[in-house]
């Protein structure tokens, strides 16, 4: 299971780098093709897609790696054994807000299938679609998060 996770941990990190790439050339392209007066409509479409993708697959790499930004003046001086309790609430509505997102996509992604992009036939859906996976992966993180500060309590898990 650990190797399954890691496997789509590490793919989800190429996936997110490439379209982070090619996000940034077609708006570099679409800008030098407007510079000779050759208008590439779907170098934007493209684009804005490939944005939704890496941002909210971005996210949850960041979640996943403890780099997101967190608030601990509050609990900073509180007993390790409430820290740990808060950490776990926090990670708990954290996991129920997820739940919502992917529900709520879920019916956004089925009501956006038969719209699609102005210049290249792709359903919108793809792009809420993005919104569901991103959360069914951070639901996944998160409840590793959860076992981890159950079960185990070392430095580096204090950090994140």
């Amino acid at each position: 299971m650990r190797k399954v996770y890691r496997f789509l941990c590490k793919a989800e990190v190429i996936a997110c780098g490439t379209g982070f790439i090619f996000l940034v050339a077609f708006v570099f392209l679409s800008a030098i093709l407007r510079f000779f007066r050759v208008s590439m409509a779907w170098n934007i479409d493209l684009a804005m897609l490939l944005l939704a993708w890496t941002a909210f697959l971005g996210a949850d790499i960041a979640w996943r790696d403890g780099q997101l930004v967190g608030i601990d003046i509050v609990t900073r001086r509180l007993p390790r054994i409430i820290q740990k309790i808060i950490k776990i609430l926090l990670y708990i509505i954290i996991f129920c807000a997820l739940v919502i997102i992917a529900a709520f996509g879920i019916k956004l992604a089925i009501a956006e299938r038969l719209r699609t992009y102005q210049s290249i036939p792709v359903p919108y859906s793809v792009v809420t679609l993005s919104i569901v996976v991103t959360a069914l992966s951070m639901m996944l993180s998160t409840i590793i998060k959860i076992r981890r500060a159950i079960f185990k309590h070392d430095e580096k898990e204090e950090k994140e």
